[in-house]
C-alpha cells in the first residue's frame, strides 16, 4: 500500500551553499546529514553506482523532506540551469505559500529567479496563482497561493 510521498530528491556540486539556500529562502530545517565513503557496496547497489562516495543532508519543511546529495564521486555531469521545464524526467517540486506577491520578492533578494512577472488573480484560470521560479543552482520551484480551498488540486500542507 502506498502511503504517500516520503521525499524529493536534489543532487547538487556544493551540498553546503544549496543547503543554506533552502534554510533561508524556504525556512526548512536540516533534520540529519551524513554521507558514505567510497567502498560502501550496500550504497552502491541502492544508487546504481559503483565506487559512489557522497555528502547527504535531509531537511524538512511542514510536511516535506528535501534530500540533497553531493556526489564527491564518481564525478556527475552538471545540470544545465536552464533545463526547459518540457524536457523529460522530474521537473518541479511545489512549495504552497500564504502571500505568494510578498514570497517571490523576498525570495528574489535571495538569488532566485522567476520565469516572468507574476499574473494578477483576475488573470489566472482557476482558484489559485502560482509561478515558476529557479533556485541558485538552476532546479524549479513553483511556488502557489490557493484563494479557494474546495479546489481539487487543494492540499492542506501543515498536516
Amino acid at each position: 500500500m502506498i502511503l504517500g510521498v516520503h521525499h524529493v530528491a536534489i543532487t547538487t556540486p556544493d551540498i553546503d551553499r544549496l543547503r543554506q539556500f533552502y534554510v533561508e529562502a524556504f525556512g526548512f530545517e536540516e533534520v540529519s546529514h551524513g554521507g558514505w565513503d567510497a567502498g560502501n557496496t550496500a550504497n552502491d547497489a541502492i544508487v546504481g553506482l559503483k565506487g559512489s562516495a557522497a555528502k547527504t543532508a535531509f531537511l524538512r519543511a511542514g510536511n516535506i523532506l528535501i534530500e540533497m546529495f553531493q556526489y564527491d564521486a564518481p564525478p556527475g555531469r552538471p545540470n544545465d540551469p536552464a533545463r526547459p521545464v518540457n524536457d523529460a524526467g522530474y521537473t518541479h517540486f511545489c512549495l504552497s505559500v500564504t502571500d505568494i506577491d510578498v514570497e517571490i520578492e523576498r525570495l528574489e533578494g535571495l538569488g532566485m529567479t522567476f520565469h516572468a512577472p507574476l499574473p494578477r488573480l483576475d488573470q489566472m484560470s482557476g482558484p489559485w496563482r502560482a509561478m515558476y521560479g529557479r533556485d541558485i543552482d538552476g532546479n524549479i520551484i513553483e511556488l502557489i497561493e490557493f484563494h479557494d480551498t474546495s479546489a481539487p488540486a487543494y492540499h492542506d500542507v501543515t498536516r
